[in-house]
């Protein structure tokens, strides 16, 4: 069993990361963290993201959980899907954030084919500073 997430540089993404590991220790299970960067990465976005899967390995550590990265494609839905099946999940974590009208319909299909195409439960959370707005 353990838990699944995607992480992206963005607060969303270390909102969903953050959550997951609670989710981990919470469980004393695995913490399956799907890399899906961009081609177009700056050195800075790689480093960024290094730091945050460093600073989870730390927060792990001691605790049960456990913390392995899987190489995604291009596709977040289906590579957070696949990899729930994969690890028998009990858990998937995404991050969301606030967007207008048009773009719930453009943009928000990744977390609708997540929740809708998911083999376990999802837990949608938002960073903070958006949850107070």
């Amino acid at each position: 069993m353990s838990v699944v997430v995607a992480h992206l540089s963005t607060p969303e993404g270390r909102e969903a990361l953050d959550s997951a590991a609670t989710e981990a220790v919470r469980r004393g299970t695995e913490l399956v963290v799907v890399v899906t960067e961009s081609s177009s990465a700056t050195p800075e976005l790689v480093a960024a993201h290094e730091d945050d899967l460093r600073r989870v390995e730390e927060r792990l550590a001691g605790t049960g959980a456990t913390l392995r990265r899987e190489q995604g494609t291009s596709d977040l839905a289906d590579d957070l899907v696949s990899a729930a099946e994969r690890a028998s999940a009990e858990l998937i974590v995404i991050g969301l954030r606030r967007r207008s009208p048009v773009g719930k319909l453009i943009l928000g299909s990744n977390a609708q084919r997540i929740l809708l195409d998911a083999p376990c439960p999802v837990l949608a959370v938002k960073p903070e500073r958006a949850a107070r707005s």
